[in-house]
């Protein structure tokens, strides 16, 4: 009976050294004012849990939300000008 055995070499292409690549760093980069505007989105509700939200608590979870709009509409133009070129 022929054991069958995995050899390390074969299965791993490349050892994982716990790092980011340049590649994903700027990946990171373009993306943070988007991740940026979720963030103050998720304070700006985060405040209103437990109580009745106030008219300057509506007025900046509305500011939030356009400014994560405004991150994602520019992230999705930027990515669309860098696949047309």
């Amino acid at each position: 009976m022929n054991t069958i055995a995995a050899l390390q070499a074969a299965v791993t292409a490349a050892p994982f050294d716990g790092e980011p690549s340049d590649a994903e760093l700027d990946a990171i980069e373009t993306e943070m004012p988007a991740i940026l505007a979720d963030v103050d989105l998720l304070d700006a509700q985060i405040m209103t849990i437990d109580r009745t939200p106030t008219e300057l608590d509506e007025r900046r979870i509305r500011r939030a939300r356009r400014r994560v709009l405004a991150a994602r509409r520019d992230l999705a133009n930027t990515s669309a000008a860098g696949a047309v070129a």
